[in-house]
């Protein structure tokens, strides 16, 4: 406690660095994911080259890519730019499938009813076939944004690492205090990003809370 006391300066930086390294890439990984997986399902012909594309990029090890994206975007080898760009990738990985399945479980009878009324197509989109995919697109999320705040202390490796960088530095002090204040902060953070995406999907979805009857 008394390391954790004289250290909670450093602790609070790498806690708002991890932060930002993950989140915001799942939120870049969302937002190139829905126009992509709307594409998918307008051409279904896409969706499954798009998909294995995916799962290929997932594949690829995390170590490897932040230490080969500065040579092929140009960045430098401590580019916080490296990672977000990485886990960007990932991201998009996931994502796509739960997308293109979302928008595949729209009711054709809704779709139609939607046309039927005057909906144009961006309109229907996000008023209609997005908020029905919701609970699939969220499923997705979900595992994006744990995997997101696990993976960024991988990029201590190479400098930037969020909470990893207090593991780095418990093994190179052979001090094992830092490494538990990471280990416990990254689950931490996991658990509670989890609890909120939950309940941003129930207030984004306030017609699939059924309030079922108590028995007598």
């Amino acid at each position: 406690m008394t390391w954790v006391g004289d250290n909670s300066t450093l602790i609070w930086e790498q806690l708002r660095e991890h932060l930002f390294l993950s989140l915001l890439p799942m939120l870049l990984g969302l937002l190139i994911s829905v126009p992509l997986g709307y594409v998918a399902t307008r051409y279904s012909w896409l969706a499954n080259p798009l998909v294995a594309l995916g799962g290929v990029l997932y594949s690829l090890p995390s170590i490897a890519l932040f230490i080969v994206l500065p040579a092929i975007i140009g960045t430098k080898v401590l580019s916080a730019a490296n990672i977000i760009i990485a886990l960007t990738i990932y991201a998009v990985s996931l994502l796509i499938r739960n997308v293109i399945d979302g928008l595949r479980s729209v009711p054709e009878d809704v779709l139609q009813a939607a046309v039927s009324v005057g909906y144009g197509t961006l309109r229907r989109v996000v008023t209609i076939d997005l908020p029905i995919a919701v609970p699939v697109i969220f499923a997705g999320l979900r595992v994006v944004t744990v995997a997101n705040i696990s993976m960024v202390s991988v990029g201590a490796i190479i400098g930037i690492g969020g909470l990893g960088e207090l593991f780095t530095l418990g093994f190179q002090q052979d001090f094992l205090t830092p490494i538990v204040v990471g280990v416990v902060l990254s689950l931490a953070l996991a658990l509670l990003a989890d609890v909120l995406l939950v309940g941003l999907q129930r207030l984004l979805t306030p017609w699939a809370r059924v309030n079922t009857p108590k028995e007598a």
